[in-house]
């Protein structure tokens, strides 16, 4: 890495220091740069709120390191990654580190989120040099006692050493090094030296996690605080006409039952109301009922109890309908173009041969295991906020317009999530505990359970594409794609992605039909459906162009030359290189009988990522055995929590591709639990097996990657196998479909 690890860089961009008036060395440093030029840190540890900074290093005088971390943690692991990057730079042993989480600062940070899989891709040099600044601060406090030049001392594992061998501990030297001024220059370490960096870490959480410790927003509570259920329309494009609470509030442990609606109603008829621009509201106008009670199966049982009448407002869509919308948009000429190079239409008049499919998917829900729930308690003073929210400053925002407030009142505090996968981008939950608390009065936790999670949305939305290649000469001469989503507008195709450059002429185009149905992002958006149209069709070029299906991207990548198109996001060598490794490790083309394999590569999330699935058939359908996935991701940091995060996205597409299925009729959703809805088993899982490219790169995103391709990966498996190719998800059922007498 060489000269790269010499940075220069401003204080007053960087980090505040004082002193601990119990002894110690504070440090509020810029996580994710991001932190107010002139913010100023707590001097006393015991009243630090987080109002000041978004994160900060506590060094004790014991030499222990906490670090507070501002990120929501998701499952993504980035509570245990990013302190590892800081401890790493600091050169403290990381059994002297703890991680505390900290809350949202709407002040002074502009990106404490969960999404996109950027945290450690945005957060890797800042971090870096956070942990890097408080060692060379230590050494020069050290150098000062000793009355020599700090170039003469060096600090490792939470030791200070100098030329003489004289020794002091990172505890020995706080207190002294609080009043220094903080270094310009400091010296990041080679990837060689890391110690820390690339070794496998528990999560952080784990002990709590399995001994049932209090983390997740389902846990909290505070004295006196009620519970919220909120009855909503059985139907998208319905509205509340009236409603009989009497049964309900006879039930013992219901306190009162109230409706919300109006502050919503209010925040989106404002005049500069955008949707475009607060994509993560996903508020209705239409009242809803809430029941109010003392536990959680107070309020359920209140809820069953009422007697709600709902009318009509807006179209009542279905399945069927949504299926012939998509195919009127790809078969007609209004689409939005989104990229084109050289000339399409003279490719495919030119054409030897001409390949066309059009691929379909269906809405899918997030089906998080911990229901969506969130607390308020709004006062005159302050409007409090605790739960398991991806983006809460923008569920802060929003809610200080919902209730007319100043956003310094609004107080967020972040529990850990049972899972997110995009659902908790949007904070609906969140406005409405907050309207329930502002008009009872009271502190208030909203309780969702599953058929509440799974029949009020946000979901994937429906999409299809429809791709043709042209052929001449046994070339891949023409490529065009077309979509057709619902509610595309907000989640439409990447351009810019493989095969983007690879074939001279090219041409992406999309269109949506707006829903009523509220859509959003499911883990890997774009791609995750994408992923597999592209892949599932190269499998099927390569055959009727007579090649390997594996040679015929390695060929595509060899027109691409890195850096010529700054519009191309991917990488050509490095998806090679991704690609050669998993060819290697999974053994292609030499599986012994009765194994069929599949092969995908997919750049999404700023990873590269090639996937082989091995599968049998058991009384013909596919059952998958084994999958190997390559990635080049940079540098690894914590090579056991990035396994787990590929492992669990190649199961969820895996999953997903197979058994995901969701419907509606007459406006409502068909599956509302999961005795109706089809998710993977364990007895289903596979062995997933992760290698890693290795390079010094920076490292990037693992939470979404590995999703993608598996859905590819899988399709072509089973066009391997059975002959049969696979154009709509989920697979099961079209296989069922075509061939009767299957049994799931």
């Amino acid at each position: 890495m060489g000269n790269q690890n010499k940075l220069t860089f401003s204080r007053r961009n960087f980090l505040r220091t004082s002193a601990l008036a119990s002894g110690g060395l504070l440090i509020g440093f810029n996580f994710l740069t991001s932190c107010s030029e002139t913010a100023t840190p707590p001097v006393d540890i015991s009243k630090l709120n987080f109002k000041d900074f978004n994160a900060f290093i506590k060094i004790a005088e014991n030499g222990y390191v906490t670090i507070f971390s501002p990120n929501p943690e998701i499952g993504q692991g980035v509570k245990t990654s990013m302190p590892m990057i800081i401890a790493e730079e600091l050169d403290v042993p990381w059994k002297h580190v703890s991680v505390e989480q900290g809350v949202l600062d709407t002040n002074n940070f502009t990106r404490q989120v969960a999404g996109g899989s950027q945290s450690i891709r945005f957060g890797w040099d800042a971090l870096r040099q956070t942990g890097a600044t408080a060692k060379q601060m230590l050494i020069n406090a050290a150098a000062i006692k000793w009355n020599v030049e700090p170039a003469s001392c060096s600090a490792s594992q939470g030791i200070i050493k100098n030329a003489n061998g004289d020794e002091l501990g990172y505890g020995d030297v706080v207190n002294e090094a609080a009043h220094l001024e903080v270094p310009e220059n400091v010296t990041l370490k080679e990837s060689k030296d890391y110690k820390i960096i690339g070794k496998d870490a528990l999560n952080v959480d784990v002990e709590k996690i399995i001994t049932g410790e209090s983390l997740f927003g389902l846990d909290y509570k505070v004295d006196g605080m009620l519970y919220a259920s909120v009855l909503r329309p059985p139907a998208f494009g319905q509205i509340l006409e009236s409603y009989d609470s009497s049964e309900a509030k006879a039930l013992p442990g219901v306190v009162d039952v109230i409706t919300i609606g109006e502050q919503a109603r209010n925040y989106l008829n404002q005049d500069s109301f955008d949707p475009s621009a607060h994509w993560s509201v996903q508020l209705s106008k239409t009242d809803k009922v809430v029941v109010i009670g003392k536990t959680t199966w107070d309020v359920i049982k209140g809820k069953k109890a009422l007697k709600a009448i709902w009318k009509d407002d807006s179209l009542i869509e279905s399945t069927e309908m949504h299926n012939d919308e998509l195919v009127k948009i790809l078969d007609g000429k209004n689409l939005d173009t989104r990229r084109e190079d050289g000339n399409i239409k003279k490719a495919f008049a030119e054409a030897d041969k001409v390949l066309e499919r059009t691929y379909e998917s269906p809405f899918l829900p997030h089906n998080c295991m911990e229901p969506m729930n969130f607390f308020a308690d709004v006062t005159n003073e302050r409007v409090h906020l605790v739960g398991p929210i991806q983006t809460p400053e923008a569920a802060a925002k929003v809610v200080a317009s919902l209730l007319n407030r100043n956003l310094e009142d609004i107080h967020v505090n972040m529990t850990r999530m049972g899972g997110g996968f995009g659902r908790r981008l949007y904070g609906d939950f969140v406005y409405e505990v907050a309207e329930i608390s502002n008009k009872i009065k009271k502190p208030v936790k909203l309780i969702s359970t599953r058929e509440d999670d799974m029949s009020l949305g946000v979901y994937r939305p429906a999409i299809s594409y429809r791709i043709a290649a042209s052929i001449k000469d046994k070339k891949v001469t023409g490529y065009h794609l077309k979509e057709a989503a619902i509610n595309s507008n907000m989640y439409g195709l990447i351009p810019h992605f493989f095969p983007a450059g690879a074939i001279k002429n090219y041409k992406v185009e999309s269109g949506n039909y707006q829903s009523n149905i509220t859509t959003g992002a499911w883990r890997a958006p774009y791609t995750n459906f994408l992923a597999f149209a592209e892949q599932s069709f190269f499998d099927e070029l390569a055959d009727l162009l007579e090649t390997n299906p594996v040679q015929l991207r390695l060929d595509l990548l060899k027109n691409v030359k890195d850096g010529e198109d700054p519009n191309i996001q991917y990488s050509a060598k490095r998806m090679t290189d991704a690609i050669k490794l998993a060819v290697e490790k999974s053994n292609w083309g030499n599986t012994k009988e009765g194994i069929h394999q599949g092969f995908s590569a997919y750049y999404s999330h700023n990873t590269h990522v090639a996937e082989v699935v091995d599968i049998t058939l058991q009384n013909g359908l596919p059952v998958v055995e084994k999958v190997t996935v390559a990635v080049d991701c940079g540098i690894v940091v914590n090579p056991t929590g990035a396994k787990n995060q590929i492992e669990g996205g190649v199961i969820d597409g895996i999953g997903h591709a197979m058994y995901g299925d969701f419907t509606f009729k007459n406006g409502k959703p068909q599956d509302v639990n999961f005795n109706t809805y089809r998710l993977i088993r364990m007895k289903e899982t596979p062995v997933v097996n992760t290698y890693f490219v290795e390079n010094d790169l920076s490292p990037t995103g693992l939470g979404e990657p590995g999703l993608p391709p598996a859905g590819g990966a899988l399709a072509n498996a089973i066009k391997a196998a059975t002959g049969q190719i696979m154009t709509k998800q989920p697979f099961v059922k079209y296989l069922i479909k075509h061939k009767t007498g299957l049994k799931v």
